[in-house]
């Protein structure tokens, strides 16, 4: 059971970019609703649980600068799905895995796994092919820049998960910083459509804010809490496997829904990227399980 609700979980957010593309709304509103339209749900599921919330003031301030990142993370994906389709933005944005465990090394110090170095050339190659590298018979109205958005989004929402895992850490319940990072990034998010995208527009309209409200209240709210609530109770080699079911599902959601068709070369690309996001996730699923065995051994004895 907990896998088929890990599954679901997985399932429903690959919709996600699929949501902002029914939805067709300038890129800044579809990134505004998004946290906005999750925000009262999430503040009723922080009511019922903040006896859990242990923060600092000092702690909440950093979580909600870290929603702020999350925030530019929205429109830099929405803006990479705009020039180079659903599929290719999602699998894209999913290269974050591999800068989390880069910049956690060089910032943190904490040893990545060793299928790292392996991974990291995956991932970059992927990326170049990912733009087609110039062919005409290329995907997406601009798809250099698609992907560049793509990367910068990854490297955005890498910031964001450092940040607000740190802040998040020792948590019984997950939903004080999650409403505070929904705060920042709705706050940024508005910033940003009101500063950049003269398409901007807070009107509710029907049927695009139907679409976003999915977005929000399906993909951004109830998933990901499956997810937190499902993915920790699982082995690590599962929850992994489950993960890489989002970017390959979108990308087959695109194809069928928006016709969306990479080149031949873009597909390497394509799986490239996954290959290498699957070696850095699997290559931590047994890191872990080897710690836990080791525990496990040590309380033994």
């Amino acid at each position: 059971m907990l896998h088929l609700l890990g599954v679901g979980a997985a399932v429903l957010i690959s919709f996600s970019a699929i949501f902002i593309r029914y939805a067709d709304v300038s890129v800044s509103t579809a990134a505004f609703f998004r946290p906005a339209y999750a925000l009262p749900l999430i503040a009723l599921l922080y009511l019922l649980t903040r006896r859990h919330d242990t923060r600092t003031r000092r702690e909440r301030v950093f979580t909600i600068l870290a929603g702020g990142l999350m925030g530019l993370s929205f429109t830099l994906w929405n803006y990479s799905i705009a020039y180079v389709g659903a599929g290719l933005a999602t699998v894209l944005g999913n290269t974050q895995v591999v800068f989390v465990g880069l910049v956690a090394w060089l910032v943190f110090r904490e040893r990545p796994p060793a299928m790292t170095v392996f991974a990291v050339p995956l991932v970059l190659g992927g990326v170049v092919l990912a733009t087609g590298v110039g062919r005409p018979d290329a995907y997406g109205a601009e798809p250099l820049l698609g992907v560049l958005y793509g990367v910068v989004n990854a490297l955005a929402y890498t910031a964001f998960l450092l940040i607000f895992r740190r802040t998040a850490r020792g948590l019984v319940r997950p939903s004080g910083p999650l409403l505070d990072a929904t705060i920042g990034a709705l706050i940024v998010t508005f910033v940003l459509g009101v500063a950049t995208d003269p398409g901007f527009d807070l009107r509710p309209v029907w049927p695009a804010h139907g679409w976003l409200l999915a977005l929000a209240v399906g993909s951004q709210t109830i998933a990901w809490w499956g997810i937190l609530a499902v993915l920790p109770r699982l082995r690590a080699l599962d929850t992994s496997v489950i993960l890489l079911v989002q970017p390959g599902l979108t990308v087959v959601w695109g194809g069928l829904l928006f016709a969306e068709r990479p080149s031949p070369l873009q597909w390497t690309g394509v799986a490239s990227i996954l290959g290498g996001v699957a070696l850095v996730m699997l290559a931590s699923a047994r890191e872990r399980a080897l710690g836990r065995r080791l525990d496990d051994g040590a309380r033994s004895a």
